[in-house]
């Protein structure tokens, strides 16, 4: 891989032997002069105030169609003066695209759970045939080093008492393959946390316990899916959404493993970290999800190989905190992708360590030191030197290697395979941008390259489409090969973002697919919003194995403008069922009951 440094100069400063770097000062904001601080406490959003006690959690709140960011989140005790504006690819090392399941150990005693077919008796729990029905039970009868195994289903409090207390040592295991997504865990108790008062947690785990292949939703007000007092617990492989607050809370002094999860649509943050923890996120995807991670008090956590995308911040990093980022991926969030604030300060890169971020694409500002006093070291970042605000030395570095933006992207596998094939291509700045909208013309032209059309449909030119277009041939054979189709008024509309549900109606109809079966649209917990011309190719779609939904599997999104990584993974799977192309393994992929 090779590595090339840019250095930029703005004024001299001192780093290492000599090195120049960029220094930013802060920029003047007339707006700021109205500080403001808020009086909060753990599990409550509070009031204007003039001082700043306990921690605060604040989330953004939605009204009707438009997102409304009341305040930041705020860890810790003290007063912070918040900026006044805050309310209006890449060479990496990649992360893993397969999944890392752990092995049970050879001598673990294994305890199954099975919430529709268990029973929760004595004699039950020692095969999948004959199964404890509840969780709660079986963390009733394990010990040190036991495995509870977890059978597909839905976990809730019709069977369970939470918050779900697990002892040390003990593994609660579902299905990391799929990342949980088939293995639901729903509701949240009164847990009484020692630095924190009562909160309300669905799952509380004790030092060297593990939690695997899970989906943790807790649907009750200031709701947290996971609460991590002390020790060193370990989560992995899992997927937190929709929890009225967080997915994780990491507080005291412990020190957990945090990895190869999705954080999305929590209302208020991906992961929150206080008081002196410590540990290691690594791995992880948050996406629209709050803030992705918000890191307070003395907090010092190690953040490695996440992807933090389409939040309202990627990152905000609080009173005395010191976290440390190598080789993330924060871009495309609505406004900063790292904020600093109160006495932070984070570690984005020394002389020493390089850090290998990657940020950049945020709305305002991609690295923001809202701090009073203190500078920012980011040496080896990816960083538009533009879009830095604050007191920050920085040295900016790029490493070419591959499509440089899709290091750990949940479609890496099915973009690199297709590229492969000469069937997508990226740009000249060695991006793929993979969030970015297709058009009706750019699908022609990828359907094109990636099938031989049958040339069996009668198709006149559109009004819409000129003959020196130039996606005028790729859209006339589309159109004859039966994949697309125009609008009344004969008008194509080539520059229109294709709607998911067009993709895949477009290919169950070029390539043959419909089907009358319309009991497997049951797996799509969003079916009412498919349109009645569009059922039978749904259908189809789903059966052949076609569909491809992220983050979220039930959800189809039918609407959805489509990116160019969903259409990615959807034609790359249409090359699967035609015997042209090998299978590629997903928690994702969409599978016909």
């Amino acid at each position: 891989m090779s590595k090339q440094l840019s250095f930029l100069r703005l004024q001299r400063a001192s780093l290492g032997q000599g090195t120049l770097t960029r220094r930013f000062s802060l920029i003047p904001n007339p707006v700021a002069k109205s500080r403001f601080s808020l009086l909060a406490r753990a599990g409550g959003l509070c009031p204007y105030s003039p001082t700043l006690q306990g921690a605060g959690f604040y989330r953004p709140l939605k009204t009707g169609l438009r997102m409304t960011l009341v305040t930041a989140l705020v860890l810790g005790a003290g007063t912070v003066a918040l900026p006044g504006s805050w309310a209006n690819s890449v060479p990496r090392m990649p992360l893993s695209s397969g999944i890392q399941t752990a092995q049970i150990p050879a001598n673990a005693r294994v305890i199954y759970v099975n919430p529709v077919l268990g029973s929760d008796r004595p004699d039950a729990g020692s095969s999948e045939a004959s199964a404890y029905q509840s969780i709660t039970y079986a963390l009733s009868q394990a010990t040190p080093g036991t495995v509870i195994q977890l059978a597909p289903g839905s976990y809730t409090k019709d069977t369970e008492t939470f918050p779900l207390t697990l002892p040390p040592g003990v593994i609660l295991r579902g299905d990391e393959s799929q990342k949980g997504q088939n293995v639901r865990i729903i509701g949240g108790g009164s847990f009484s946390s020692p630095t924190f008062a009562v909160q309300n947690v669905a799952i509380v785990p004790a030092t060297d316990s593990t939690i695997a292949g899970v989906a943790v939703t807790n649907p009750n007000t200031r709701g947290t899916g996971i609460w991590i007092e002390s020790g060193a617990a370990t989560v992995r492989n899992s997927t937190f959404t929709s929890n009225l607050r967080e997915g994780i809370f990491v507080t005291g002094t412990s020190t957990p493993l945090i990895e190869n999860s999705v954080f999305t649509e929590n209302d208020g943050n991906g992961i929150s970290i206080a008081r002196s923890a410590q540990g290691e996120v690594r791995g992880n995807i948050f996406q629209n999800t709050g803030f992705g991670l918000a890191i307070g008090d003395s907090s010092a956590p190690m953040i490695v190989d996440n992807r933090i995308l389409q939040n309202i911040d990627g990152v905000v990093v609080s009173n005395s905190a010191k976290p440390i980022f190598r080789n993330n991926v924060i871009e495309n969030n609505e406004r900063d992708g790292i904020v600093a604030i109160g006495d932070a300060l984070p570690d984005l890169g020394t002389a020493e360590s390089e850090g290998k971020n990657y940020i950049r694409s945020n709305t305002r500002y991609d690295l923001y030191n809202a701090t009073r006093n203190n500078t920012i070291l980011a040496v080896g970042n990816d960083i538009d030197a533009s879009r830095i605000s604050g007191l920050v030395e920085f040295v900016a570095a790029t490493v070419a290697a591959g499509f440089r933006d899709i290091g750990g992207h949940w479609a890496q596998p099915y973009i690199e395979a297709l590229a492969a094939k000469g069937v997508i291509a990226g740009f000249n700045d060695g991006t793929f941008r993979p969030n970015e909208r297709v058009t009706r013309a750019q699908f022609a032209a990828i359907v094109n390259k990636a099938f031989t059309a049958r040339s069996n449909q009668a198709c006149s030119a559109f009004t819409d489409v000129r003959s020196n277009f130039w996606g005028f041939e790729a859209i006339q054979t589309a159109c004859r090969g039966g994949f697309l189709t125009g609008y009344p008024g004969n008008q194509f509309r080539p520059e229109q973002q294709i709607p998911r549900v067009q993709v895949l109606v477009a290919l169950a109809s070029g390539l043959g697919l419909r089907s009358e079966n319309m009991g497997v649209l049951s797996v799509y917990s969003d079916r009412s919003g498919i349109p009645d011309w569009a059922q039978t190719a749904i259908a189809g779609a789903t059966e052949q194995g076609l569909v491809v939904n992220y983050p979220i599997r039930d959800r189809l999104n039918p609407s959805q403008e489509a990116t160019r990584a969903e259409v990615a993974a959807f034609v790359y799977q249409a090359l699967v069922n035609a015997g042209q192309a090998e299978a590629i393994a997903s928690p994702y992929l969409v599978m016909a009951p």
